[in-house]
């Protein structure tokens, strides 16, 4: 994106293994944007474009995050964050750039099969009673949810 990470929040989370945390987003501005890496155990990482509007709506792509790999993932404002545990426990550390406010905190449902995110078909995924309730892609767009492309892009270029 080519700005820097205006660090204003610590996060550490500790997770089982199935363990499904997101689809995440905030509302931009200010957004959120995180930087990610999994200290312990392993996960798999997704990133989705929930942006309104992007060439690239509802892609997602994942990257395996590990104690070995030692590899990290920038999660630019206006995109949407999950992450599943691989491993018997994980510990996943992210550096935000807003601090949590849940007013402007929104998700999507992972499961949700029009984002088609291909999961591990080996572990049964466990889901907190938000996420699994969080609405699909097409849900959070019909109802206005979902941060716009153009919106973000100039919030990006204000960041440089």
């Amino acid at each position: 994106m080519g700005h820097r990470l205006n660090l204003a929040q610590v996060n550490c989370s500790v997770s089982a293994k199935g363990v499904l945390r997101g689809v995440h987003f905030a509302d931009v501005p200010p957004g959120q944007a995180k930087y990610v890496t999994c200290v312990s155990g392993s996960i798999l990482d997704v990133v989705v474009d929930v942006r309104v509007g992007s060439p690239t709506f509802g892609a997602w792509e994942a990257v395996t995050l590990d104690d070995e790999s030692r590899r990290a993932l920038y999660i630019a404002e206006g995109l949407g964050h999950a992450f599943l545990t691989l491993s018997e426990q994980a510990t996943v550390v992210y550096l935000c750039s807003e601090p949590y406010a849940p007013g402007r905190e929104h998700g999507v449902n992972p499961l949700d099969t029009g984002l088609g995110i291909e999961w591990p078909a080996d572990i049964e995924p466990i889901l907190s009673d938000k996420d699994a309730q969080a609405p699909s892609l097409k849900e959070a767009l019909d109802s206005g949810l979902l941060p716009d492309y153009e919106t973000c892009v100039a919030f990006y270029e204000k960041l440089k």
